[in-house]
């Protein structure tokens, strides 16, 4: 069992920063990525981790501005965003995979999820 809890979120003027946390206890998987979901979309990958933090893995609407890192104690994950853009507004999701390297976008590969975080950026 992995327990997951997202924090961080709030309201940002575009152009604004935002760092959001997840704190993850209980068995230590390999992967842990950001996923996304705006009203009215599906939830959508936005950033993965690998077990050492040496493999990241983007998607293409927020390479360039969003990174993510885990501590060396392998218990935190961040997600930090920059140059946040209204369309960036959405609950976003921690969660584990118990698949080793950073390329992991499905959600399928995911086994343990958080219960979200609201982010909300202005325009």
């Amino acid at each position: 069992q992995v327990q997951l809890v997202e924090s961080g979120g709030g309201l940002v003027q575009a152009g604004g920063s935002l760092r959001l946390t997840c704190a993850a206890s209980g068995r230590t998987y390999s992967t842990y990525g950001w996923f996304r979901q705006a009203p009215g979309k599906e939830r959508e990958f936005v950033a993965a981790i690998s077990w050492s933090g040496s493999s990241t893995y983007y998607a293409d609407s927020v390479k360039g501005r969003f990174t993510i890192s885990r501590d060396n104690a392998k218990t935190t994950v961040y997600l930090q965003m920059n140059s946040l853009k209204p369309e960036d507004t959405a609950v976003y999701y921690c969660a584990a995979s118990p698949w080793g390297g950073s390329s992991r976008p499905r959600r399928a590969e995911y086994d343990y999820w958080g219960q979200g975080t609201q982010v909300t950026v202005s325009s």
